[in-house]
């Protein structure tokens, strides 16, 4: 059975003048997943979001939200997408709860009924009825995911949706994205350029510089596990009998000195470290650590994108 996705684009392409914000975009988000849109500040993040939502005319391409052609049917398939577009806006004026009471009203009385459930669910129940102009900038970014909420929708599209917030605002809006994925099944397509966010906080993710996504899977893909190539830190008490051991082994695709122990890299299974350490141990090496090397979200950013050349030596 075919994955559902809820976001796709072929050839997406978006002109400004001269400028190509973006590049031919081909992009496939996955429902029921936090999908990171990952890109330095100008790669065409927000040009991206804007054009999925209508906001702007793509120059060429063609896109779908939740299986909808855009813009076509852009009203059928907006019903169903909770959307917040750089900084939120309220009525500083009045409470959050009445902010929210104001959206309802445009919609349907079912919209009406989930105000309170809303504020619940970003945890600003207890200050619903305060006024918004005394909201710190993380609850104007929870009272915007509530805005969202009210429509009940399937994909929620949050364009750097932590910019400004603390550590602790941060922590606080992992933690909600997590629940309206996890707990709730929702679809959350989330622009960053913070790499640890979006590493802490998504599934997949896409990485984007210069318009042109670059490359896009789940987070182990794209951290360069799970695509076949394995590399472990080997710490044993003979180094050189170590790689004599392993020199032969068709297996063994790389053996490398590295902080006085020994990097191993091999191909298939990553199960063949198990066999690595029956191999040394038998050719009489002692074996006092065997760990995979995980490559970082920031390591894989900075060698595929243009980034790369600006960072010191």
């Amino acid at each position: 059975m075919p994955e559902e996705l809820v976001v796709e684009t072929e050839g997406l392409t978006k002109r400004f003048g001269a400028r190509v914000a973006l590049d031919g975009v081909d992009l496939s988000v996955p429902a029921g997943v936090a999908f990171g849109f990952l890109g330095p500040n100008g790669a065409g993040k927000t040009t991206l979001i804007r054009t999925l939502l209508g906001l702007t005319r793509a120059s060429a391409g063609s896109m779908k939200l939740l299986g909808l052609p855009v813009p076509e049917q852009r009203a059928r398939a907006l019903q169903r997408v909770g959307a917040i577009v750089e900084e939120p806006r309220f009525h500083p004026h009045l409470t959050g709860r009445q902010n929210l009471q104001i959206i309802a009203a445009a919609r349907d009385e079912a919209a009406r009924g989930r105000v309170d459930g809303a504020l619940r669910r970003v945890g600003l129940a207890d200050r619903a009825d305060d006024k918004v102009k005394g909201y710190s900038l993380g609850m104007r970014q929870r009272l915007g995911v509530a805005r969202c909420l009210i429509a009940d929708p399937h994909l929620l599209i949050l364009d750097e949706p932590t910019n400004g917030l603390d550590p602790a605002g941060i922590q606080e809006f992992r933690a909600m994205i997590r629940g309206l994925v996890v707990e709730e099944g929702r679809t959350v397509f989330l622009s960053s350029h913070l790499l640890d966010e979006v590493e802490k906080t998504c599934d997949a993710a896409a990485i984007v510089d210069q318009g042109r996504v670059l490359v896009q899977g789940t987070m182990d893909q794209l951290k360069g596990t799970g695509t076949g190539a394995n590399e472990v830190i080997v710490g044993v008490d003979d180094l050189d009998a170590a790689q004599r051991a392993l020199a032969d082994d068709p297996r063994v695709g790389a053996l490398n000195e590295a902080d006085g122990a020994l990097r191993v890299t091999f191909a298939g299974d990553p199960a063949f470290a198990a066999e690595l350490n029956r191999i040394l141990v038998q050719a009489g090496v002692a074996v006092y650590r065997l760990e995979p090397v995980r490559q970082s979200l920031e390591q894989r950013f900075l060698e595929i994108t243009s980034r790369l050349e600006a960072v010191p030596a």
